[in-house]
């Protein structure tokens, strides 16, 4: 990576802190675009976690700072969380909560604590499938998306090694294994967006239960679920470990046969080059952290670095942008994607390519800066032996 690039990169973060406050963060455009006060988020939090893995790669103080001083602007001194209401039962809310557990130990502050609890009690709460896996939403009767795998398995996976003596582990093992028997496509390896348990949704194939395609960032969310929920167990618990280390391995192994000549992968990842079909940058970016960070741990074998790497180079030769007035920008993001709810998402081809693409948005920037902290971390020679 050359140093321009990190210039850049470094002028990009601090523009998009600059331009940030807890009320108005400039990086959510989902917020942004409907004039409403910002509440406690998942975009937010991705964006938070982003700025949490410069500061344990840099150093510099001004990113604690910044991520300290915008989480606390939603979480008083008994740690009470600020228009978080447990009583959504949504797991999208449980992903910043990841971030509680490295700001307590580089603050020591009891508030993160406390507030960590509260979200432990939503999972205790959590309504769920017949066999176990957390539906996404309680607005979602029954339904499994990729999603919420990584929103609330990590969290989930290092509050019990922990504070619970591991005793998270099965249960959130179990619900990785449902989700590989119910949504993975044994022709391709991919898995699909969602699953509804009770094959009742619209958009729901009636004997499987899956939603029609394979939404990149979705696959993405997954990716990364797998790698970070494999980093909070530990060694003793060998078998479970290794379960999600080579579940990760074979959907590397899948997602590479789409890999685009220029690094990148298809917002329909299966269906490349088809009319309306595009690169797209925050499912890319996703997977690109999930593989350079599970070779960084030994998850992966070192060679498939070379994937991450691409991804993460495409991702800046197509999308990242530097004009000549200093403006920087980065596009290629889908705005949002889901299923069902009330604009009647149906999880057809059309549907994913019709959602609006926008730049400089968190699901986007985030697991790019993540990517690029894995990127200084190779280029530093950290590497975890198991």
């Amino acid at each position: 990576m050359n140093e321009q690039l990190k210039r850049d990169l470094g002028r990009y973060v601090d523009l998009l802190l600059e331009k940030s406050t807890a009320e108005k963060p400039f990086w959510n455009k989902e917020v942004e675009r409907s004039g409403k006060v910002n509440k406690w988020n998942y975009i937010d939090g991705c964006m938070i976690s982003a700025v949490i893995s410069l500061y344990d790669m840099t150093k510099e103080k001004r990113y604690l700072d910044f991520a300290v001083s915008f989480v606390n602007s939603f979480i008083d001194a008994e740690g009470n969380v600020s228009t978080y209401k447990i009583e959504d039962y949504n797991l999208d809310n449980v992903c910043a909560a990841k971030n509680l557990f490295p700001l307590y130990d580089l603050t020591g502050d009891e508030r993160y604590r406390k507030a960590m609890d509260h979200f432990r009690d939503q999972l205790r709460e959590q309504p769920r499938t017949e066999e176990g896996n957390f539906w996404h939403k309680k607005i979602y009767p029954n339904q499994v998306w990729l999603d919420g795998l990584y929103m609330a398995q990590p969290f989930y996976m290092t509050y019990g090694n922990r504070f619970e003596k591991m005793g998270t582990c099965p249960d959130s093992i179990r619900q990785f294994k449902a989700v590989e028997a119910h949504m993975k496509d044994p022709a391709n390896g991919l898995y699909y967006h969602g699953y509804d348990a009770s094959k009742e949704m619209y958009w729901a194939d009636p004997v499987t239960g899956c939603s029609r395609n394979f939404w990149l960032r979705s696959i993405g969310w997954f990716s990364l679920a797998l790698a970070d929920t494999a980093d909070a167990i530990p060694e003793t618990l060998y078998y479970e470990k290794r379960y999600l280390m080579d579940l990760l391995k074979d959907l590397t192994d899948s997602l590479i046969h789409f890999q685009d000549a220029g690094g990148m992968f298809w917002q329909v990842v299966d269906q490349g080059g088809r009319e309306g079909n595009y690169l797209e940058t925050s499912g890319t970016a996703l997977i690109a952290t999930a593989i350079l960070r599970g070779v960084r741990l030994g998850f992966l074998p070192e060679s498939y670095a070379a994937y991450g790497e691409r991804a993460f180079d495409g991702i800046i030769d197509r999308y990242f942008s530097v004009g000549a007035d200093g403006t920087i920008n980065l596009g290629g993001i889908c705005l949002v994607a889901g299923l069902g709810g009330q604009n009647h998402r149906d999880g057809s081809y059309e549907y994913y390519i019709s959602e609006p693409v926008v730049e400089n948005e968190s699901k986007g920037v985030a697991p790019l800066l993540m990517a690029y902290t894995e990127m200084l971390r190779r280029e530093k020679g950290e590497k975890t032996a198991l």
